[in-house]
């Protein structure tokens, strides 16, 4: 049986990240992938934004990481010369009835430590997007676009240049706790079998999955596990935009909005669709196509702020799926980063329910995440 420093599981953009702080710290470290590459699943198909932080409730570690993953992010992606763009985005009311729920927004993303938001007038907000149509908006400079792509490749690269090992197509099976580590069973009927003092479950979609794998885990700790679907559509033709425009949020996510890629094309996305998956193994359920009868009710939201939208201008672009630890009808839920503090584990930390703003926030949960381990920036334990 090998023995290694650490395992993360899960090469998505969290496990990326997570994978290079270990590997920079000098800790032997190989990534589970278990598809033919990395980032395949949420990481790939997401809106590409850089959020701002305002969503989330204050105090909330959405809030916390969002805001100071995105100071590290776009820090990154000079260093690393990754393809973004700080776009700005508007935030739109499209009644009067809307303007309180547009002014608490304003007040929480301050609570947030948000510190560049306006709050604009309907003609203030029109000079800016001659498109739009509101009765007012709130403007977040400080929101952006990124290559995700682009993104998951420099990570990977950090990673394996400090050593790291990403192994595709290497499912975990099972895992066992032992007294100096845990033991990992990886790949199919010959599988493999490793001991890793760290273990990060970074597995997204399949999070849930891998903690009810390891025999001994407390299972009163693990969440349930939900699925939320995603669908895009895609503008034939230029959007008269050059920022992403966003209707208030929704229950489950943050509502039809239109956003650009680095090209200048514009879609719309994501809506809220809930899945019937099966948390044993979510990964073998899972459809992306993306109905063109959704359209129907795309083109009444995207109209309640663009009402220019052209009649057949949209066609079905991909769709993506939230792993979420709450149902319809719930309260959204916070990320759950569980370590052993919790679980009592010696060197397993779970990330559960990581969706948006994971992206954003992937360089601080990486932080969030050594914290947990108490690892110091050499890598030894504190």
């Amino acid at each position: 049986m090998e023995r290694i420093g650490a395992v993360v599981i899960g090469a998505g953009v969290v496990g990326l990240a997570c994978a290079r702080t270990l590997a920079q710290r000098g800790i032997d470290t190989v990534i589970l992938e278990q598809h033919d590459t990395f980032g395949s699943e949420t990481s790939a198909r997401n809106s590409e934004v850089i959020h701002a932080g305002l969503y989330y409730p204050s105090g909330s570690l959405k809030a916390k990481l969002c805001v100071t993953g995105r100071h590290l992010l776009y820090e990154f992606c000079v260093s690393h010369c990754v393809s973004h763009r700080r776009c700005g985005k508007l935030v739109v009311a499209t009644s009067a009835a809307q303007e309180s729920r547009l002014h608490a927004l304003l007040r929480q993303g301050e609570n947030n430590g948000v510190d560049d938001l306006q709050l604009l007038g309907a003609a203030d907000a029109r000079a800016l997007e001659p498109g739009i149509r509101c009765t007012a908006a709130l403007l977040s400079p400080s929101t952006g676009i990124i290559d995700s792509h682009g993104l998951m490749l420099s990570l990977l690269g950090d990673a394996e240049r400090a050593g790291a090992t990403l192994a595709v197509r290497s499912t975990l099976r099972a895992g066992n706790l032992a007294d100096d580590g845990l033991v990992l069973e990886v790949g199919g009927q010959d599988a493999a079998r490793i001991k890793a003092g760290i273990v990060i479950n970074a597995a997204g979609l399949s999070a849930v999955r891998v903690a009810r794998s390891l025999a001994g885990f407390p299972v009163t700790l693990i969440p349930p596990a939900f699925y939320a679907k995603g669908n895009y559509f895609t503008l034939a033709g230029q959007a008269p935009f050059s920022r992403l425009i966003y209707p208030l949020p929704e229950p489950g996510g943050l509502g039809v909005h239109l956003t650009l890629d680095l090209g200048g094309q514009a879609r719309f996305g994501p809506d809220v669709e809930w899945l019937n998956m099966p948390s044993t193994d979510p990964t073998q359920a899972m459809d992306y196509s993306v109905d063109p009868a959704r359209a129907d009710a795309f083109y009444a939201e995207v109209r309640h702020y663009w009402p220019g939208l052209p009649d057949g201008a949209l066609a079905p672009a991909y769709a993506g799926i939230r792993p979420k630890i709450v149902g319809p009808g719930d309260p959204a839920a916070d990320f759950l980063i569980q370590g052993p503090e919790t679980h009592g584990i010696a060197g397993l930390v779970n990330l559960f329910g990581i969706e948006s703003p994971g992206l954003t926030a992937s360089l601080a949960i990486t932080e969030r995440v050594a914290e947990k381990l108490r690892l110091d920036a050499t890598g030894l334990w504190r």
